[in-house]
């Protein structure tokens, strides 16, 4: 396949980049657009060269496969392609639609000429990846723009488009339709005004106050990256171009650009892109697998998470069957999706014609019937099995041949609810995160009978609705709550040994968490996770569920939602407040539990707290309940609060080396503890430690 096709028309050759879905700059495009150059630069028939994009667009810039594999240097890199486009004696134009980003956007500077449509998407979001645009984004953008929208793109890496920069030295024409043609115009008068290349680079940047605004800019910024180093980055990048010289600034820009690339955050960063791609390919189902019309959906339950799941999917201008089993609970549940939306209103997020266009998507019943025609059905109803078993084996009487059943279920056995049908290939498991219109985590829990079409038409539906899904297996809690219910214990134990709550919290939130395990507790709810233990103890009767939220719960004291937890709230307010109540409480409880408390250092806390996920992360995957180590990574990510900067879990332990992780285990597990077995490391732990593996390049066991 040729990833640069070549056209010339009256003096004029098109090169139009082809290399779907996104036309990146990897290194067979490299080089193929260099020859096209090459070839229209010698050609004395040529007058001026058009360069375009096909599909999505112009470019989405570099392949991010290739960072840090050889084929990223080889040449022609992305600088030295760039330098052969400058210094093209014959002017080359850019031809803009779509999206143009990232290393895309960097050649569009480097042309001498640029033709957009107005609705072209422009963007240089490397920021997003831990690193900075390194071909010369940082030098040329400010010369076109000037330095403050400059600098305003590079450190967001947020697109704009082009109707927005249409007043700026950025374009030379901004065409309202009819891209091919504008640009095969705008080429051809220059051949005949023969108005050679136009170089950014010999732009001057005029900006008296420059060193003004730009330590106003690092003050800024450097308050706002917290732990990632790439916004100030782009900050002296940009102000190297203020000061110029355009080729000291594009030396200064590389150095910074090489320096970002070593750094864990950039590491971690660009490992959380590779793996949101790679969550969506399901094992043993192929890509165009065809998917089933999901037109319409019902929902079964309009309580937090029905409310939610309803919200999630009329924003995607989905039409929502809302089942409720009384009068009181329908409305109390539209009041709700009402009120929330209402509040987006007042922030100016939503107008009240969008407002009432969603809520027109909703048809309120308290009646399975309507659910006879709709193509899938959620229910978000009392996470018990009973309460399943009801709902499904009325679902099966009523809803249509072919239609998907799904359950919101976050830890019940998706098989047994299955069975509960007798088309146990039309069910799945869509475990949405609270709230559910607000996470974008979605496990899609793939049953033993669930059907490929089935599969693939929720990773459609999910990408419809703008979540993040991620294939999980049948066991109890999935991915997420198994993991979490580990890194729970850890915890519990760690007040058991002799740590307070808060610094339990403290630690694990300096360490990047967004919230501690027990403030986590707090808002989700004692009582919730109480529930979880008592049919957990009934299923294994053999295992300690003794916990001290237990305790709590059985003294009033269910979390944020009625003021007091392990922490006590002011009402109206969500500051955890330490409270010397349940320091008593935890002291009884380790008197009664034979635990006499001792020194708990931040590093040890660190250590069972995230190596707890990570081992259970590794059994996740010898189980089969993952895909791949990545998807574990997404999961925590995006449902839990893991550091982004850190990568995930188990890219974390690869970081640190997986023999250092067996042996920090294995140090734990020989430390009197309350269940010593669950510290003994995973087999593949071991596995990859003693074969210099690492989990990144770990997939989950094949059923």
């Amino acid at each position: 396949m040729r990833h640069v096709e070549s056209e010339t028309r009256d003096g004029v050759v098109v090169l139009r980049l082809n290399n779907p879905p996104v036309n990146s700059f990897g290194l067979d495009l490299r080089r193929e657009l260099l020859a096209g150059l090459s070839l229209a630069e010698a050609d004395p028939a040529v007058g001026a060269i058009v360069i375009i994009g096909s599909g999505k667009g112009f470019s989405g810039g570099a392949d991010i496969r290739e960072f840090g594999t050889p084929k990223t240097m080889m040449q022609p890199n992305l600088p030295a392609l760039l330098r052969a486009v400058e210094e093209c004696s014959k002017p080359v134009v850019a031809a803009i639609d779509g999206i143009c980003m990232g290393g895309g956007f960097e050649l569009a500077l480097a042309c001498h000429y640029r033709v957009a449509l107005g609705s072209a998407r422009l963007a240089l979001p490397e920021v997003k990846l831990g690193l900075l645009p390194g071909a010369g984004g940082t030098q040329r953008l400010p010369r076109l723009v000037g330095v403050e929208t400059a600098l305003n793109m590079i450190v967001s890496g947020n697109p704009v488009s082009a109707e927005a920069l249409k007043g700026t030295a950025l374009f030379d024409l901004v065409a309202a339709a009819d891209l091919p043609g504008a640009s095969l115009e705008f080429a051809k008068s220059l051949i005949a005004q023969k108005r050679g290349p136009k170089k950014v680079r010999d732009l001057a940047i005029d900006m008296p106050n420059a060193e003004a605004y730009l330590q106003f800019a690092r003050n800024t910024v450097k308050a706002a990256a917290g732990p990632y180093p790439a916004p100030l980055a782009c900050v002296e990048a940009v102000a190297a171009a203020a000061r110029g010289p355009f080729d000291a600034g594009l030396k200064r820009e590389r150095e910074l650009f090489v320096s970002l690339m070593a750094t864990p955050e950039s590491a971690a960063l660009r490992h959380i892109f590779q793996a949101e791609r790679a969550a969506g390919h399901i094992d043993g189902v192929a890509d165009d697998t065809a998917v089933r019309p999901v037109n319409t959906v019902g929902v079964i339950g309009a309580g937090t998470m029905g409310g939610g799941i309803t919200m999630a999917l009329i924003n995607a201008g989905i039409p929502v069957v809302l089942l409720e089993s009384s009068q009181a609970a329908l409305d109390r549940g539209l009041a709700t999706i009402r009120g929330n939306y209402q509040g987006q209103l007042k922030k100016g997020k939503l107008t009240e014609e969008a407002l009432n266009k969603r809520l027109a998507l909703i048809s309120p019943t308290l009646d399975y019937q309507p659910l006879a025609e709709v193509d899938l059905v959620i229910e978000a109803v009392f996470e018990t099995m009973q309460v399943k078993e009801q709902v499904f084996r009325k679902l099966d009487t009523v809803a249509r041949a072919g239609a998907i059943l799904a359950s919101n279920t976050s830890a019940l056995d998706l098989n047994a609810i299955a069975r509960f049908t007798g088309r146990p290939q039309d069910v799945i498991g869509l475990h949405f995160f609270s709230p559910a219109n607000i996470m974008r985590l979605l496990e899609v829990v793939r049953g033993a009978a669930t059907a490929a079409d089935v599969l693939a038409s929720a990773m459609a539906l999910a990408k419809r609705i703008g979540k993040i899904a991620v294939v999980a297996g049948v066991c109890d809690g999935f991915i997420g709550n198994r993991m979490v219910a580990r890194y729970g214990d850890a915890a519990h134990d760690l007040v058991l040994y002799g740590a307070s709550p808060e610094q339990v919290d403290r630690v694990l939130e300096k360490f990047g968490f967004v919230m501690g395990p027990f403030r986590m507790a707090d808002l989700a709810g004692l009582d919730v996770a109480m529930d979880v233990r008592k049919r957990r103890a009934r299923e294994f009767p053999d295992q300690d569920f003794a916990n001290i939220a237990d305790v709590l719960c059985e003294q009033g004291r269910h979390g944020q939602k009625n003021g007091a937890g392990y922490y006590r709230y002011e009402p109206g307010a969500r500051a955890a407040i330490a409270d010397p109540a349940v320091g008593a409480i935890i002291d009884k409880f380790r008197a009664d539990h034979g635990f006499t408390p001792r020194k708990v250092s931040d590093s040890e806390i660190i250590e069972r707290c995230v190596y707890a996920l990570v081992n259970e992360g590794a059994h996740i995957l010898e189980d089969g309940i993952a895909q791949r180590s990545s998807d574990i990574d997404i999961v925590y990510l995006n449902g839990y609060g893991f550091p982004a900067f850190r990568g995930g879990p188990m890219f974390y332990a690869d970081q640190v080396g997986l023999p250092e992780v067996v042996r920090a285990l294995r140090r734990l597990a020989a430390t009197p503890a309350r269940e010593p077995s669950a510290w003994v490391p995973a087999p593949l732990l071991v596995r990859l430690a003693e074969q210099g593996g690492t989990l990144s390049g770990s997939a989950g066991a094949k059923s």
